[in-house]
């Protein structure tokens, strides 16, 4: 067993026993008319993300209802951390980067890509502070650059690396989770920060901080939604329902985003028009994992394990969920 799977199994275990006493509570909810509990679907979110704005509106609730289900929310500052989760069986239904998924695969967490979003070009980037001397990504040669590891920046971070001409090893990454990256970025502890919205967007409002690269020029990959193996195998019709819901909610955002803005500010507890901005960002359209997304998505994992940041070459396709039914009802909406 590799040092970074032993790893990853301690977390997750120390996540399982963190959350058993909550998910045995939310087990044993009522549906709230005073009928036997209902089964309860447990969902990882970010701020960021259709799954924050379902949440918000209440509709992913109302859609599962007829299904039996009700559903308890659990929030995660990146997607590394919500793939823990979901290899401790503490969460069901997950949405992140490309780049969790990848590191969870090659550490043998229990998972399953079921659907997929277009990434935004402008929703996350290497930051620098406004009085940086650093004005190129070449110049990041010997910084060091604050990032989460395993999350969709630290893939922003190696390509643009790579079209500077340079290698992972050029720079010092520092890895922390978003807030204490912030707190480095904000103090000078680091030279740059990698980082996806909304903190990419509140950091270049109230940091003012300035954007060295983002996807525009570079591959950008997509975002995906995962399952626990077992519940995607026994539950195709949840998993159906749900990516149904997310793209006729995600559909309805693209051309309605200062009416999101104003329904999801206050939940994550920022400015209405800080909202607006990276709601904008990104184009919504939930979408089954074609073939053509797990090529994409496979390249994003030989780049990890060239570079040495997974301990193996892993084959996505093996952790690839797909049902023709709900393939096609998703290519109808």
């Amino acid at each position: 067993m590799s040092r970074h799977t032993r790893i990853s199994l301690h977390v997750a275990a120390a996540l399982l026993a963190a959350l058993t006493t909550f998910n045995a509570t939310a087990q044993s909810t009522s549906n709230g008319n005073g009928s036997e509990p209902a089964n309860v679907l447990r969902i990882g979110y970010q701020k960021s993300g259709l799954l924050a704005i379902l949440k918000a509106q209440g509709s992913l609730d109302e859609k599962l209802k007829p299904l039996g289900y009700s559903i308890k929310w659990f929030e995660f500052p990146a997607g590394p951390q919500l793939l823990e989760a979901l290899n401790a069986n503490s969460v069901d239904f997950g949405y992140t980067g490309a780049p969790p998924p990848v590191f969870a695969q090659a550490g043998g967490v229990r998972f399953v890509y079921v659907g997929a979003e277009p990434s935004g070009r402008h929703a996350e980037a290497i930051l620098v502070r406004s009085d940086s001397a650093l004005h190129s990504v070449a110049e990041l040669k010997g910084k060091r650059v604050a990032l989460q590891k395993g999350s969709s920046a630290n893939y922003l971070l190696l390509e643009a690396l790579k079209k500077a001409g340079l290698r992972y090893e050029d720079v010092r990454p520092v890895y922390l989770a978003p807030a204490d990256a912030r707190a480095a970025f904000e103090s000078g502890t680091v030279d740059a920060w990698a980082i996806w919205d909304p903190y990419y967007v509140a950091a270049q409002q109230t940091l003012k901080a300035r954007t060295l690269v983002d996807y525009a020029e570079l591959n950008s990959p997509n975002n995906f939604y995962e399952a626990t193996r077992d519940f995607a195998q026994q539950h195709p019709d949840v998993i159906g329902a749900i990516l149904g819901q997310l793209r006729t909610t995600g559909l309805w955002v693209n051309d309605h985003p200062v009416e999101t803005a104003a329904l999801i500010a206050p939940k994550v507890g920022l400015d209405q028009k800080l909202v607006e901005t990276w709601v904008r960002r990104y184009p919504y359209g939930t979408t089954a994992v074609t073939d053509e997304i797990v090529r994409s998505q496979q390249v994003v994992a030989d780049a990890f394990y060239g570079a040495h940041l997974i301990p193996q070459k892993i084959t996505v396709k093996d952790n690839v969920w797909q049902n023709r039914e709900v393939t096609a009802a998703l290519a109808a909406k």
